[in-house]
């Protein structure tokens, strides 16, 4: 039997209200787009969301080491589950992604670009909201004084005080 692949979700609305796009990503969209929107744009989008499904799967199936542990955050790549004081949480696959990226460097700040190309792969997205949108789903779900902000620069994930 095959496993399955994910699928991803890009909404396309009318609707461009800073609530509605923060509803539609806590839904579940791993992208949010409002009219009016160029057809080159919607094209790369789904470029980078398949291109992102692809990488989920790849990691998946590929062999990798231990669970990462940071106090109480457990994250394991190869399941691409997240676990809290031991407590599964859901997350969708761009806060997974997103989450990996700020765990790979504990404490570094991250800026909004170095996540939108890490992340979402986007070479040129300055002043985009996206980031912060899946940054504040993500703080819902792993607990808001996990991520630290930067103001003007970017985010960070904290961990335990070493002892």
């Amino acid at each position: 039997m095959q496993a399955q692949r994910p699928v991803p979700v890009l909404m396309l609305t009318a609707r461009d209200d800073e609530t509605d796009m923060l509803v539609g990503l806590g839904v579940g969209a791993d992208d949010y787009m409002t009219k009016p929107f160029s057809m080159r744009e919607l094209a790369a989008r789904v470029h980078v969301l398949l291109r992102r499904v692809e990488r989920a799967t790849q990691a998946a199936t590929a062999p990798r080491g231990a669970t990462l542990r940071l106090g109480d955050l457990e994250i394991d790549h190869a399941q691409r589950r997240v676990r809290v004081q031991a407590e599964d949480v859901h997350l969708t696959p761009t806060e997974f992604d997103l989450l990996v990226c700020l765990a790979g460097t504990p404490r570094a700040v991250l800026s909004r670009e170095q996540l939108l190309a890490e992340v979402w792969d986007w070479a040129d997205a300055s002043g985009t909201r996206t980031v912060d949108s899946h940054i504040k789903a993500l703080r819902r779900k792993i607990g808001a004084e996990r991520i630290r902000t930067v103001h003007g620069v970017g985010y960070a994930l904290e961990t335990p005080a070493q002892s």
